[in-house]
């Protein structure tokens, strides 16, 4: 039996829980020139593989749209948030950081569809899916508003000291004492490939090009106190 999608009749509709929606409205989520998001973290969807499919289909066009992310600094709060940040922001991904509060979640695609998450209500959020132009140019607006007034992700990040890991402070002090990468690995009791990916990493996190900026940066921050 085929699933019955939204109407194109109806220019405004509520639908309860991820898979409802993706099930009625997954196809207006194709965008072909923009495709924004503003949410207050990166937990912002638990139906597992449609994220992926999205972020799939759009590298697979020959125009890929143009994608831009607004994020409260709750979603810098781990390291790994942080850093799948980073790795979407070189993906091509505009990323910007707001620190006024921000709706739960707020989607618009080619300006013509906007998406509102409301709370969780026992374990259940309800979508509003809306295609009233006059609505959706509002929707816009805020949006756009919102985003002039935002910071880089880069910007947000310069002068702030990442949320690293026990693990990685703990890999920082073995950098700044020296210690070759063999001695710290085995210290740590992890493999010397996955000690030389976890220095990769925190290097990321500092914006440092070399160890040696890693442990200027680390000082400047305080994270070797």
């Amino acid at each position: 039996m085929s699933v019955e999608t939204v109407p194109s009749t109806d220019l405004n509709v509520t639908l309860r829980g991820e898979a409802e929606l993706i099930e009625r409205a997954g196809h207006l989520f194709e965008a072909r020139e923009e495709f924004a998001c503003a949410a207050r973290d990166l937990d912002t969807w638990a139906l597992p593989g449609f994220r992926e499919q999205l972020v799939t289909e759009r590298r697979a066009m020959r125009h890929a749209p143009a994608v831009r992310k607004l994020y409260n600094p709750e979603a810098l709060a781990t390291e790994a948030s942080e850093r799948h940040l980073l790795d979407v922001a070189r993906a091509g991904v505009a990323v910007r950081i707001c620190t006024a509060p921000l709706p739960y979640e707020t989607i618009v695609v080619d300006r013509r569809v906007a998406i509102l998450a409301g709370p969780p209500r026992a374990g259940v959020r309800e979508y509003t899916v809306v295609r009233s132009p006059g609505v959706v140019r509002g929707v816009v607006s805020l949006l756009q508003a919102t985003w002039d007034r935002s910071a880089d992700l880069a910007d947000h990040r310069r002068d702030r000291a990442p949320a690293l890991t026990d693990e990685s402070r703990r890999i920082l002090r073995l950098l700044a004492d020296g210690l070759k990468d063999e001695a710290a690995a085995r210290r740590l009791g992890m493999s010397l490939r996955t000690y030389r990916r976890r220095v990769a990493e925190i290097l990321t996190l500092l914006d440092a090009e070399s160890r040696f900026q890693a442990g200027l940066r680390a000082h400047e921050l305080g994270l070797l106190a």
